[in-house]
């Protein structure tokens, strides 16, 4: 029911076959350059306060160079059929897993900033055949789940220029070119702005988003201020907490090709810059599986993107004037207990549609990895009034 009139060869013309295949070579040069990491003299017993953890990350750059397999995980994503399209001069890798339900809902997942595809792969199976894993068949999606462009296999070479907003549009663009007449938006962190900005820009078709954060923050009235609750004003200063210690954001908006020229040479270097928000500065060291997080970790060293990753958060500060609200799309939120939590008082300034509204005690920044359960009867849950 979700397909145009468009025939099969017109929709398959455009999109290209995909499997990943890393050349050994590539593999051998990042053990070898593992092997001959020059280590920090970090200042001792400092844990997390000034950054990463020495020994933490010394401790899974060895498990990384001596343990973990890159071809067991390769072949785990090869198992999903996966394509490339190109939409407005950009190389758009992404899965496309269809539910053996018919009438299955298509959903948009978009994944996170230094996220991957990796994010959601706990969810594919519970979500698009949820008959298998014990749920009711109703609640099935088509998965579209891209590598967003400048990550991963969309791969490095990205003109400038690609901000949320353009993303957004090229992420419409791709569900329609697949042929879906109607879809649904989840995401997290970056899917969740791209989610939002697909609401504002209100493409034909889009019936609602799911997110993990609306990023709606006090503006300076002190009458949005009165009367705020004790639960918001801890998270108030969660968040503070949060801005002081997120020095990739500071350095990603205003500079980010200089830090790419460490991160692109050093695999170390990498896993240490992409391990301090996984980890929440120190607060959920190891929540997340640690080979599901080296996969996300090589795939950002192994496609060479650590700058054209980065270079998104410069995008987006200079948006100008194309990134407005309020947004009026129907809106669901499950905020997770170990991320920052959105106030509702403001996201309801700034999204004047919210129907659904999830708190959960456990789930970080990236709960697609870490509470896969509670998110996928979330997103099931939302999107089961638009079916």
């Amino acid at each position: 029911m979700t397909f145009t009139n468009r025939t099969l060869n017109e929709i398959t013309e455009e999109l290209k076959p995909f499997r990943i295949a890393i050349p050994q070579a590539d593999l051998d040069d990042l053990q070898y350059r593992l092997s001959r990491t020059r280590w920090p003299e970090a200042v001792s017993e400092s844990a997390w306060r000034y950054g990463v953890s020495l020994d933490y990350v010394k401790e899974l750059a060895a498990y990384w160079q001596n343990g973990y397999d890159w071809r067991k995980h390769e072949a785990r994503l090869n198992e999903y059929p996966q394509f490339i399209t190109t939409i407005d001069g950009a190389q758009i890798h992404f899965l496309h897993v269809r539910s053996p339900e018919p009438d299955a809902f298509p959903l948009l997942l978009t994944h996170a900033w230094p996220s991957s595809i990796v994010e959601f792969l706990e969810l594919i199976g519970p979500l698009s055949d949820p008959r298998r894993y014990g749920g009711d068949p109703a609640n099935a999606f088509h998965l579209v789940i891209p590598s967003v462009p400048g990550f991963g296999f969309s791969g490095p070479s990205l003109e400038p220029g690609w901000n949320i907003a353009r993303i957004a549009r090229a992420f419409d663009t791709l569900m329609k070119r697949l042929g879906y007449q109607a879809y649904g938006s989840h995401g997290s962190d970056v899917g969740a702005l791209v989610s939002r900005e697909l609401g504002l820009q209100k493409p034909e078709g889009l019936r609602g988003i799911h997110v993990l954060q609306l990023f709606s923050f006090p503006s300076g009235d002190p009458a949005e201020m009165a009367d705020l609750s004790e639960e918001d004003q801890k998270r108030l200063q969660f968040l503070g907490l949060f801005q002081s210690r997120a020095g990739f954001n500071a350095i990603q908006t205003t500079r980010p090709q200089t830090l790419s020229y460490g991160l692109a040479d050093s695999p170390a270097g990498q896993l240490a810059w992409i391990a301090d928000l996984f980890c929440g500065f120190g607060d959920h060291v190891d929540a997340i599986d640690r080979d599901a997080f080296l996969t996300n970790v090589s795939l950002y060293w192994l496609t060479h993107t650590a700058e054209s990753s980065t270079r998104l958060y410069y995008e987006n500060a200079h948006l100008g004037q194309e990134h407005q609200g309020p947004s009026a799309i129907p809106t669901g939120v499950a905020v997770c207990g170990q991320d920052f939590k959105s106030i509702r008082r403001f996201a309801e300034r700034d999204n004047t549609n919210i129907v659904h509204w999830s708190e959960f005690e456990r789930g970080t920044h990236f709960a697609a990895m870490d509470a896969p359960d509670l998110l996928v009867s979330d997103i099931q849950a939302f999107f089961r009034r638009f079916r």
